[in-house]
């Protein structure tokens, strides 16, 4: 996404570059921005890439075939040029208008900007155990990580190069990094392993330039192979024109289908999603280079070219850009109609600011350099206007660390409680379900909430952040909640409890924030807590693509069974978002209380219906 486009004495332009480019920023733009729409759009990054293996190989190797050496120090300065400009930009102010926004958005900034500021995002992110996966504060610079690897690469990857230029095969210079770039590709689908199990191993392997390196590897290894700077490059002319062309839309295709099957907290994303769009993205840009194909002059259109041209910025802005929005307005839901919204007016800034980055800062900068204050042609002005942007970086960062809060919204209401669970009321015992009752229905009493002492409920970190206000409104009731739980975890976790003991007559169950649902596994439930004890079933809200199929499957099963009710937290909430965190899924002390209160409801429905009898254990209600 930094790559700048190609001049050289042989060629004037590396053919479709832009238009890839513009592929690959408006795959990433659709996966932040707009919920739902490109699910697997992550893997735009890795197209880029590709993109900045293949190009930044080529200038390098065009430079040494030219003067028979590289220069280093040029090369860096250029690489300078051409990232800081628009990245100090994006820094400063994005910090100020976080340290006026406030709250989660400033949680960690030091280390995020720190990260940024070094090219070291990446590493930082997992020295801190960071995930990628789940986050439980909207990181203002998560998107840094990806730079990180690309400046790594610049660093190191010209004096790799200068080494391989010392053995005299082509076939040795092309294998050795080819070899490199699927040992990390192995390496990614090793240390990644399930996400659903552990998360942190796929965001180390995400983050982490020996795991997700594969890509510049792979672009460079097709670079040397080809030398697409030089104009004794190999030809593709005996693939017919029309067949590069189809090659290349057939690759476009793949990444774009790509991008809307996989997802990021599956196993297929790590263990061969990512590399197969690697491998589309070395195949599309060999067609591209044909010299009679159609494919790169459709590429390198007026409008795929502008796009690709101020890919950099775009990348840039756009994910402060949606943060600081839903931070700015956190009553507008995400997941919905007004997360398109805020996707629509994040993607009108983020052009604009990329639009005035590329124009007056980037641009100028790349061609001049510092030069550029000393030009004549507006010279006061362009030094005000640098030495406000100087002053407001200085300023914006300093109150954004100043105002820095120590934790998350989201992670102080989980410690609350975690707090609350390790210190729960007294309860008496609750009374024991046989195994084996006879069944029939006894005079109904009164609806109303049954105590505490019968109700035993499993959840995910959502429950847990409620566990203060559950257990005021229900003394005595057990809690078992932990962060990441899934669904598939409960008939486990129910067993367990049942062989300790632990099950009471009425089961909470609400497991679907991190993940869909199938109904197999709510038939599971049901089958381990048995006929003779009721289930509720808690509605998920969370900005995830699949909230509404996991709400839609927990009601369709809740109204197949008479001992089974739903409590609809998702509609309770709807109406005062603000009373989430800032991740719009954990509930603050207020939040609480409605999720407490959205449970009330099913339980006195339930009490309301005919109770379950055992004969055996009470003979006299025979009569």
């Amino acid at each position: 996404m930094s790559s700048s486009s190609a001049v050289s004495s042989t060629r004037d332009r590396l053919p479709g570059l832009d238009g890839v480019r513009a592929l690959a920023i408006v795959l990433v733009l659709a996966y932040h921005l707009f919920p739902g729409l490109a699910p697997g759009g992550f893997v735009g990054v890795d197209v880029f890439l590709v993109v900045s293996g293949y190009l930044i190989t080529a200038l390098l190797l065009d430079e040494h075939q030219r003067s028979g050496r590289i220069a280093l120090g040029r090369f860096w300065r250029r690489r300078a040029r051409r990232l800081l400009p628009a990245l100090v930009v994006v820094i400063g102010v994005s910090a100020a208008v976080a340290a006026i926004v406030g709250g989660d958005v400033l949680v960690g900034i030091g280390w995020q900007l720190l990260g940024a500021a070094t090219f070291s995002s990446n590493w930082l992110a997992i020295a801190q155990g960071s995930s990628y996966l789940e986050q439980t504060s909207p990181e203002l610079l998560r998107h840094a990580w990806s730079l990180a690897v690309e400046e790594q690469f610049y660093l190191l990857w010209p004096l790799a190069l200068l080494a391989l230029l010392l053995l005299p095969r082509r076939r040795w210079r092309v294998l050795l990094p080819l070899g490199l770039a699927i040992a990390s590709a192995v390496a990614m689908a090793l240390v990644a392993g399930d996400p659903a199990v552990d998360g942190a191993g796929a965001s180390t392997a995400y983050y982490s330039t020996l795991t997700h390196g594969f890509g510049l590897l792979a672009g460079a290894a097709l670079a040397i192979a080809r030398s697409p700077l030089s104009s004794a490059r190999e030809r593709l002319g005996r693939i017919p024109a029309p067949v590069a062309d189809g090659i290349a839309v057939a690759s476009a295709l793949g990444i774009v289908a790509a991008a809307s099957a996989l997802a990021i907290d599956t196993a297929f994303a790590y263990r061969g999603g990512i590399a197969a769009v690697t491998v589309l993205s070395v195949v599309l840009l060999l067609a591209l280079d044909h010299p009679r194909g159609r494919a790169a002059a459709i590429a390198d259109a007026p409008l795929p070219r502008w796009i690709g041209e101020r890919s950099y910025g775009l990348y840039l802005w756009h994910w402060p850009a949606i943060v600081l929005l839903s931070a700015a307005l956190p009553s507008v839901e995400r997941s919905g109609p007004g997360g398109w919204m805020l996707g629509l007016v994040a993607l009108a800034a983020s052009v604009a600011l990329a639009a005035a980055s590329y124009r007056w800062f980037e641009q100028p900068v790349r061609r001049h350099g510092l030069g550029v204050l000393r030009l004549p042609e507006r010279r006061i002005g362009r030094l005000a206007l640098v030495g406000a942007l100087a002053l407001a970086t200085v300023a914006g960062t300093s109150a954004a660390v100043v105002r820095s809060p120590s934790t998350s919204s989201a992670a102080a209401a989980i410690a609350a409680g975690e707090e609350a669970l390790r210190s729960p009321s007294p309860t008496p015992p609750a009374p024991s379900v046989p195994p084996h009752p006879i069944v029939t229905t006894a005079p109904t009493p009164p609806p109303t909430v049954p105590p505490g002492g019968e109700i035993v409920a499993i959840g995910d970190s959502v429950m847990l952040a409620s566990a203060p206000a559950l257990q005021e409104r229900f003394p005595g009731i057990a809690i078992d909640a932990a962060v990441s739980r899934q669904m598939r975890d409960a008939p486990r976790i129910l067993r367990e409890l049942d062989a300790a003991g632990g099950l009471r007559p009425i089961v909470v169950v609400a497991l679907g924030t991190n993940g869909p649902i199938n109904a197999a596994t709510l038939d599971d439930v049901r089958a381990v807590i048995g006929p003779e004890r009721e289930l509720v079933l808690v509605t998920t809200q969370a900005p995830r693509g699949w909230t509404d199929g996991v709400n839609a499957s927990l009601t369709e099963f809740a109204t197949r069974y008479r001992a089974v009710e739903l409590s609809d937290w998702r509609s309770a909430i709807q109406p005062r978002l603000d009373l989430l965190a800032g991740d719009q899924i954990h509930p603050g002390p207020t939040g609480g209380r409605v999720y407490a209160e959205a449970l009330e409801a099913p339980l006195k429905r339930l009490a309301s219906l005919p109770r379950i009898t055992d004969y055996l254990a009470d003979p006299l209600d025979a009569s």
